[in-house]
């Protein structure tokens, strides 16, 4: 019987798209080639921050199933593509687990079946990547046999506040057909869609989106730096500014940038642009301040242990918080491995603490993760908030801690030396 939704590539996106069309009522199957996935899933686990077992139980019980055959496939009216995207040694984008697949996919293709790449991917990918692999391994013509479109995914993990249900659709179709019909399917999911003019148009909104946060939290960081140096308090200018009811949006300054999208797709963006012959300054400078930041923060580090006496080398450093993203259980690019490598290069004795990360590696070795925060901060010569978790109590830890260095900016005043 077919499906009217198959969800190729069940982690970061794929598995939250699914479970949301699930929940609207589609009938959804999820193909992963991962049978550690798929197996966890058939059984009610998930390997995901944010979905709960008992989400996952739903999902079965209204027909959802996890699968790593590929011919269900065949058998599908819409099928999106969520594959993961990186970053290739040379830096250049790795679509590799794109095109596998596209592959897998236009092997089993039928007729007006409507493909959807969810991906991050630079502009041009659905149509000059994409549309031939999906035309030479099914013998079908994208936009008259089947319908092809981009669309970006929107999720914001951790976000109680927005979802796919309320959050605007974005999609971009070969064809005005195409359009429509990857509109109809999504206008299933979400309360409004928003037409793009093609699927560059579609993929470049991810980018600018993503490129638009990176910038200005590049622009904060650097202001950072500039005020701690010139003696002024960064946290009460931005109290200030946001105030303005027009032309400003308040960012904050932080340890750096990570996750699955902000840290990579800067580079989707400037990859396509430096093969026409010219970069986008404004994207490669603002990725590299926020590279830089980790660095910033050791410095930071050792320049308060000295102001009280004492060297890196041999100092208990407490780090709070090592996710990408305050109140979710992924470190996916998260700077605080990179704060953390160079500390123990300084020869700091490191320990973390973080309610979502119950092990941590560094330089392929266990970080001894603290049991009681309040006893660790007491012990520590210095305590560094990297990512202000709901459960931190920070008025609390400053009394506790011997010296804060706030990277978040979280703290109360005059509680900690702050960023």
């Amino acid at each position: 019987m077919p499906a009217d939704l198959a969800v190729i590539g069940l982690r970061h996106f794929g598995l939250p798209l699914a479970q949301s069309a699930t929940a609207a009522g589609i009938d959804v199957i999820g193909y992963d080639t991962d049978p550690a996935i798929t197996a966890g899933l058939n059984a009610g686990r998930s390997h995901l921050d944010g979905l709960t077992a008992a989400e996952v139980r739903r999902m079965l019980a209204t027909g959802f199933r996890a699968t790593g055959d590929p011919a269900v496939l065949g058998r599908t009216r819409t099928a999106v593509i969520c594959a993961p995207t990186s970053l290739g040694e040379d830096r250049a984008p790795d679509l590799s687990a794109v095109t596998e697949a596209a592959r897998t996919l236009a092997a089993h293709l039928r007729p007006h079946t409507t493909v959807v790449l969810e991906s991050t991917a630079y502009p041009g990918t659905t149509e000059e990547i994409l549309r031939p692999i999906l035309e030479r391994g099914s013998g079908l013509r994208a936009g008259r046999d089947f319908h092809l479109a981009y669309s970006p995914s929107r999720l914001d993990p951790g976000n109680r506040h927005h979802g796919i249900a309320n959050t605007p659709k974005v999609i971009g179709g070969l064809t005005p057909a195409c359009t429509e019909a990857a509109a109809a399917f999504y206008g299933r999911l979400t309360e409004r869609v928003v037409r793009a003019r093609g699927p560059r148009e579609a993929e470049a909104v991810k980018l600018l989106e993503t490129n638009y946060r990176q910038v200005n939290i590049a622009l904060v960081n650097e202001m950072a730096v500039f005020c701690h140096d010139a003696g002024i308090d960064l946290w009460d200018v931005i109290r200030c500014a946001e105030t303005k009811p027009f032309g400003f949006q308040a960012f904050r300054p932080g340890p750096g940038v990570g996750g699955h999208g902000i840290a990579l797709d800067p580079n989707y963006l400037s990859y396509p642009a430096r093969t026409l012959g010219y970069p986008l300054r404004m994207v490669e400078l603002a990725q590299e301040v926020n590279a830089r930041m980790p660095r910033y923060v050791v410095q930071r580090c050792a320049a308060l242990l000295n102001e009280h006496g004492k060297s890196v080398r041999g100092a208990r450093v407490l780090l709070l918080g090592v996710t990408y993203k305050a109140d979710v259980a992924d470190d996916e690019g998260a700077p605080a491995r990179e704060v953390a490598s160079r500390l123990l290069d300084l020869g700091a004795s490191l320990s973390y603490h973080d309610p979502y990360v119950p092990d941590w590696r560094v330089l392929d070795r266990p970080v001894p993760r603290a049991d009681s925060l309040w006893e660790a901060a007491a012990d520590a010569d210095l305590t560094v908030l990297l990512q202000h978790h709901r459960t931190y109590d920070l008025q609390g830890l400053a009394v506790k801690a011997q010296l804060l260095l706030d990277t978040r900016g979280a703290t109360p005043a005059g509680a900690a030396a702050r960023l």
